[in-house]
């Protein structure tokens, strides 16, 4: 485990390695997750070992720090971050991001283009205010103190599932709510915008099952090169490991 400082009062990102060639994969998880459960098992396939691989948990996520003064947007996640990939020395890296990661993935090569040669980005989010359907939604239609202290937090816990439950009940309530507003609140520009525009290698990962990806054509045109992986829905990874693994070698 290494960790880096993300803000003025000391707190710290913090991530788990594995030693190998470069570029280095960075894998960042979605909301309420970790990355080492949901990226371990595609980074040990024969097909991807030897490379550098980098599990980083978000601030309020995981083993990294949850400082109650943090703004948690995705702006703020991406510069925490630049500030673990700065510390491991790493610059041209593959990032791997997983829904919210995605996005945070996205808004780290808008700011930190340095840092980043390849973005893989599955069921990111792309756009602010998604559907109902979406767990950041769910989440950040409560108020901050009726998520964190009435209750908000347990009733999201028992609709959400066991195995995305897992992880949600590691991370901390005050970080997942200011996260999820985030994420509903978007960016500017939007995070389709930004990948639109990147110069990275961008590849766009999107389950069928969970059906057809708004304003595909538009990311095609511009270079992003759309994947719509068969037996899969939100968690690729978990429902497809093989098209996923071969998505990430490229």
């Amino acid at each position: 485990m290494r960790q880096a400082q993300f803000d003025a009062q000391g707190s710290r990102i913090r991530w788990t390695e594995a030693p190998g060639e470069e570029p280095a994969r960075v894998y960042v998880h979605g909301l309420g997750s970790a990355s080492t459960v949901y990226h371990a098992h595609i980074a040990a396939r024969p097909e991807l070992a030897g490379r550098r691989s980098l599990f980083v948990d978000l601030p309020g996520h995981g083993i990294s720090d949850r400082p109650a003064g943090f703004g948690y947007t995705l702006e703020d996640h991406a510069d925490a971050l630049a500030a673990a990939l700065d510390a491991a020395e790493v610059s041209g890296a593959e990032i791997i991001g997983h829904s919210m990661g995605g996005a945070v993935a996205i808004v780290l090569a808008h700011r930190r283009a340095d840092l980043v040669s390849r973005l893989v980005v599955t069921e990111g989010n792309l756009d602010p205010h998604p559907g109902p359907t979406a767990g950041s939604s769910g989440i950040a239609s409560y108020g901050e103190a009726e998520y964190v202290t009435g209750g908000g937090h347990a009733r999201v816990l028992e609709k959400v599932g066991p195995l995305w439950a897992a992880t949600m009940r590691l991370a901390d309530p005050l970080a997942l709510h200011r996260t999820a507003v985030g994420l509903v609140r978007g960016t500017e520009p939007t995070m389709r915008r930004m990948l639109q525009d990147s110069t990275a290698e961008r590849v766009y990962l999107q389950g069928v099952r969970t059906g057809e990806l708004p304003g595909k054509e538009g990311l095609e045109a511009a270079g992003v090169h759309v994947v719509d992986v068969p037996d899969a829905g939100h968690n690729v990874m978990f429902d497809n490991p093989d098209a996923f693994a071969a998505a990430v070698k490229g």
